[in-house]
């Protein structure tokens, strides 16, 4: 069967090595990952996710009432918080996931991305998909890239008309830099054929799936004091926050491989991972 996580994580390690504007990503602090994601149906093909990012400031949950906006509800101060993810002790820093099979059977045909690339076979859809997740990694450890406006102001926004334009030229150039057709061979498959070519596709995924690394909630401690017009005379109840037991460090005892079906996912005889990062 084809680990179709490992041939993406050769894939970016190559295109890594050869866009200039790319190069600053080091490879060992990505991980590769597959998530369930039913061709067809609507959603993402990949995701970045950032694990860098700091603790958020201190917050709480609120309830007012509709008539009078009157707070009638408050729970504990909490922070969020990024888990830790290593692979022989080395911290990842960025995961990025792959929907299968939907990804495998996203093609350039009936895309709004076909206007963009004009004569290019329809898997350079899937190529197109890799380097804008991969673009997404802001320079210098910063979390996730972010778009700025005409003026130099840093926008809210994760994309921009500049952003989709970038990954179409460093497409360009990724394949315009003549690479070893092998190293991209598996895109030009969509998920039947796969199957078909090599008994199965699987891949790397998390022993918690369909769950997998993400932020947390935590509990502030200490928490801080109420003051004198949060009391008890302010007519509102304090609740205790509830947190949810996930996983808040991850290791490659955490990795499994698993069959991505049609319709589902099944365990592999393969059992737990190789190490599956751009490395």
């Amino acid at each position: 069967m084809i680990n179709y996580t490992d041939q993406i994580t050769g894939l970016m390690r190559d295109i890594v090595a050869r866009v200039p504007d790319l190069r600053f990503i080091a490879p060992d602090d990505l991980l590769v990952f597959g998530r369930f994601g039913r061709s067809g149906a609507d959603g993402p093909f990949a995701t970045c996710h950032c694990l860098s990012l700091p603790p958020s400031e201190p917050g709480y949950y609120f309830w007012r009432d509709r008539r009078s906006g009157r707070l009638t509800r408050r729970s504990e101060w909490f922070v969020t918080k990024s888990p830790r993810v290593s692979l022989e002790s080395r911290p990842v820093h960025y995961m990025i996931s792959f929907a299968l099979p939907r990804f495998c059977d996203q093609t350039l045909v009936r895309s709004r991305k076909r206007a963009l690339y004009p004569g290019r076979e329809p898997w350079v859809g899937k190529l197109d998909t890799v380097v804008h997740e991969l673009y997404h990694i802001a320079p210098g450890g910063e979390g996730l890239r972010r778009m700025h406006r005409a003026d130099g102001s840093e926008s809210s926004l994760i994309h921009s008309p500049e952003f989709f334009a970038d990954v179409v030229r460093m497409v360009n150039e990724y394949l315009d830099s003549r690479p070893d057709p092998e190293t991209y061979a598996f895109l030009t498959h969509d998920f039947a054929g796969l199957d078909a070519r090599y008994g199965g596709v699987i891949g790397t995924t998390f022993r918690t799936f369909p769950s997998f690394p993400q932020r947390y909630v935590e509990r502030l401690v200490p928490q801080p004091e109420l003051a004198h017009d949060e009391g008890a005379d302010a007519g509102f109840v304090l609740e205790r926050l509830h947190q949810k037991r996930v996983p808040t460090c991850y290791t490659e005892a955490d990795l499994r491989t698993r069959q991505f079906l049609r319709s589902g996912v099944r365990t592999s005889r393969v059992g737990k991972d190789r190490i599956s990062r751009a490395a």
